[in-house]
């Protein structure tokens, strides 16, 4: 069975649970090999093909990402479609840790990352819209699936793109805070912007691991932020087993 659907899972989704690996290959594309080999696969009997961002096992840091040869690899194999699956800190009071977010917009705060496919040996300059950086009918499905699973969830949210590895200061927060963000994570760019480009219809789906920066009286730590991706990973995985099935 063939499909359109790509997940790329962030961290705490270097693997998608129950899914049943029927090939694994690694694809070659003009910018390199991806993160970790493309899984083809069926989730509940439904096809899918999933690809870890950070590597299997969890090793290349946001900024080493490759962002541009995991879209590239995706669009060659046929992918019409990719949900992101997006570990992110929540600065808005409804957005905590084990919290799952389908944000609507973002701001980039990136710097020095390959961001785009439109760089050299060009005909013409190209510049692509990006007003709604998440394609909205792939969006309400998401938005619908999770309201099918009766987990607690929030339709929206501004998702602020910082460069990491570095978690952020509490100033900073403050700062992204006064921009409008909701919740702030390290992978979304370029990639929403590259799937784009590609014409890749693409979603994101939130995952709040810790409150952001100064948004509590104590540090952030490891621990912390492994107990929300206990806590909330099964939701995302229900989400996504809804829209798999779906197809």
């Amino acid at each position: 069975m063939e499909t359109t659907l790509a997940i790329i899972g962030g961290t705490g989704l270097t693997e998608l649970e129950g899914l049943e690996i029927l090939e694994s290959k690694t694809i070659v594309t003009p910018y390199g090999e991806p993160s970790a080999p493309l899984l083809f696969g069926q989730l509940n009997r439904r096809p899918v093909v999933f690809l870890a961002r950070h590597g299997n096992p969890h090793r290349i840091p946001p900024h080493k990402v490759n962002y541009r040869a995991n879209l590239h690899a995706l669009k060659q194999i046929g992918i019409k479609q990719v949900v992101a699956v997006n570990a992110v800190g929540g600065i808005h009071p409804a957005m905590g840790p084990a919290q799952v977010v389908i944000p609507d917009q973002l701001i980039d705060y990136t710097w020095g990352r390959a961001s785009t496919f439109f760089e050299d040996d060009l005909e013409h300059v190209t510049h692509i819209d990006l007003t709604w950086p998440y394609t909205d009918s792939l969006r309400q499905r998401l938005i619908e699936c999770a309201k099918s699973t009766q987990a607690p969830f929030s339709d929206f949210g501004v998702y602020a793109c910082t460069q990491g590895p570095r978690l952020e200061t509490a100033a900073e927060v403050a700062r992204l805070e006064r921009d409008g963000c909701h919740i702030v994570g390290m992978t979304g760019m370029p990639e929403a912007a590259l799937a784009a480009e590609l014409e890749l219809d693409y979603a994101c789906i939130g995952l709040v691991v810790n409150w952001a920066a100064g948004k509590t009286d104590h540090i952030i730590t490891m621990e912390e932020i492994q107990a929300a991706i206990d806590q909330g990973m099964g939701r995302v995985l229900r989400i996504l087993a809804e829209l798999i099935a779906g197809e």
